[in-house]
């Protein structure tokens, strides 16, 4: 794996890998942190991202049918400034055709693409990026985060490997795909005590489809981590977007103005979970 330092840019690496578990190529996008080519001894957290062709501004303002990037480069660069939160790399690995697939968790049935999928992140990429790179690569500084399908896949992944992940944020999670298994099958049934990871759940109250953004499975989900044993602020953070921008709020923003009536109907959308990534990130890593 080459990357191309740029000082003026932390995106250092944007490129295909190939991976024997998938059959195929993936695309990838890497994050270097401010301090990284200036403390060679120094080793950093990592944070795995889905959807990687949204995530950083090195994609473009314009993907994602218009709703801009995450921006999560100058958000990260933005936080560790202000010293809300500590230094980091971030690996972002863009989707497939098989998206919902790969994201959607355990499931009934045939469940392969989820399990090469996990099986990709854990087998080949993390040791890669770790024998590349100044990783912690404990599970205690190893997170997973992903919005929609992304998100129910960032948590399910923690549960399912929190020897891997120790950190989990789900933003806008589908957590009603497969008639709720995960929430149904997974958690409601559980009855140990917690698994070690510390996770971030959040929603909106309106989506494209006209439903809540997944709120009341969300909320869901929230429950029963409570139940097992996580406890608020301290390995569980949980937040509801409870409005969405009116317009007078959007005219700041930057979104482009044709977007604006969908923004005030849905937060089901990379403008929103743009605009609330600093929580999770804050909350995951916090400040040295």
């Amino acid at each position: 794996m080459t990357t191309t330092l740029n000082s003026a840019g932390r995106v250092v690496f944007e490129g295909k890998i190939a991976s024997k578990i998938l059959s195929t190529e993936r695309m990838m996008r890497i994050y270097l942190p401010p301090s990284y080519d200036r403390k060679p001894a120094r080793r950093y957290p990592v944070l795995y991202l889905h959807d990687g062709q949204n995530v950083f501004t090195s994609v473009g303002t314009n993907v994602a049918f218009g709703w801009g990037n995450w921006a999560l480069d100058q958000t990260v660069d933005s936080l560790v400034a202000a010293e809300k939160m500590r230094e980091i790399i971030m690996v972002a690995v863009d989707c497939s055709a098989q998206r919902y697939l790969e994201y959607r968790g355990p499931a009934p049935g045939d469940n392969q693409r989820y399990e090469n999928y996990a099986r990709f992140l854990i087998e080949e990429l993390k040791p890669n990026i770790d024998r590349e790179y100044r990783t912690r690569p404990s599970a205690a500084h190893t997170a997973v985060m992903g919005s929609s399908m992304g998100g129910i896949g960032s948590l399910a992944l923690a549960w399912e490997h929190p020897e891997i992940f120790g950190e989990s944020a789900s933003l806008s999670g589908s957590f009603q795909v497969e008639q709720q298994f995960f929430l149904k099958n997974h958690l409601r049934a559980w009855r140990g005590k917690p698994k070690s990871f510390r996770g971030y759940l959040d929603s909106g109250v309106v989506d494209f489809a006209g439903s809540d953004d997944g709120r009341k499975d969300t909320a869901a989900v929230v429950t029963e981590l409570r139940r097992i044993g996580w406890k608020d602020g301290v390995n569980l953070v949980y937040y509801l977007d409870a409005k969405p921008l009116t317009e007078a709020e959007l005219a700041g923003t930057g979104l482009r103005r044709d977007k604006w009536p969908e923004a005030q109907t849905s937060q089901h959308n990379e403008f929103y979970w743009r605009s609330r990534a600093w929580r999770p990130l804050a909350f995951l890593f916090p400040p040295d």
